[in-house]
């Protein structure tokens, strides 16, 4: 269940509104689920049973018991309910683990890096209804004023917020890394235990189909950041990441340009929406954000 939903109002900007989409999946989606993901009622119901049974047993936790908050994981893992389970708890040991980002995490403790306007995510959705995040690493980027640090934490509050929309549950996010500009200052603000957080997370961590990372406008030096993430990767997830440059047509073969804004040589019309603005949406749900602290395991 869903805090203070009532009170989501959404933003308009230039008559176009963002909110969260959460209703049920359309007809394409649930065609997904069914064809990609064995969502079928008898493995719903089972699957939200036996889950249930399995939470029972790991007295330690707590967490949310609705069948909302339970799919979301089921989705990910195809509806095996074992493997719910292991993602459950790979996801809130994360947190433990990395207790000094998640600490009193919520979009009102990090106006900054909304305000810095480096990560966004589109209004629309891409030609297979995937929600699609952009992170601007490069000349946007002012490192000095938002750290790296602040950056996984906007993420982490913008994939908690695409959890919530069964639309994204069943056809996943993709990830667009525009390093248009990176400079030699920008890349020393990497570090292997920053690459690890992010990989360990994507990879074990996140309720969420990431379903391809395009990395756009990049100059030669990002190989220098790229060969910090590279040991960690394993190859569900390597095999997702695609090196276009400035290369339009290759990122089409992926990504269609009716999805895509001008910046991406795409033919969308609806405004940009900036960090600010995504902000604004965001703290509508401080409630939220606030209860999804609240669970856990318990501090020994």
């Amino acid at each position: 269940m869903l805090t203070d939903v009532g009170q989501w109002s959404g933003v308009v900007v230039d008559n176009y509104k963002l909110e969260f989409e959460l209703g049920e999946p359309s007809e394409h989606a649930r065609q997904v689920a069914l064809t990609e993901l064995r969502e079928t009622p008898e493995n719903r119901k089972k699957g939200l049973e036996e889950l249930n049974k399995l939470l029972d047993g790991e007295p330690d936790l707590t967490c949310p018991r609705d069948d909302l908050f339970l799919l979301r994981f089921l989705r990910t893992c195809k509806f095996y309910p074992e493997s719910a389970f292991k993602l459950i708890k790979n996801y809130y040991s994360f947190k433990v683990k990395h207790a000094d980002v998640y600490k009193d995490l919520k979009p009102s403790n990090e106006k900054n890096v909304f305000d810095g306007n480096v990560i966004i995510v589109f209004p629309n959705r891409d030609q297979l209804g995937r929600r699609v995040a952009v992170l601007e690493l490069g000349k946007n980027w002012k490192h000095k004023q938002v750290s790296l640090d602040e950056v996984f934490k906007a993420a982490v509050l913008y994939l908690e917020a695409a959890m919530w929309e069964p639309e994204t549950q069943i056809n996943g996010v993709v990830v667009i890394f525009d390093m248009d500009g990176l400079s030699l200052q920008q890349t020393w603000q990497f570090t292997p235990a920053f690459a690890k957080r992010i990989v360990d997370w994507l990879q074990d961590s996140v309720p969420l189909r990431i379903k391809a990372i395009h990395v756009v406008n990049q100059p030669k030096i990002f190989n220098v950041v790229f060969s910090l993430f590279k040991p960690f990767l394993r190859e569900k997830l390597r095999s997702r990441i695609y090196f276009h440059g400035t290369d339009r047509p290759s990122l089409y073969k992926h990504m269609s340009p009716e999805c895509l804004p001008a910046a991406y040589g795409g033919s969308r019309k609806e405004p940009r929406f900036n960090g600010d603005q995504w902000y604004k949406l965001l703290i509508q749900a401080e409630k939220e954000y606030e209860a999804i602290n609240t669970y856990g395991y318990k501090k020994k």
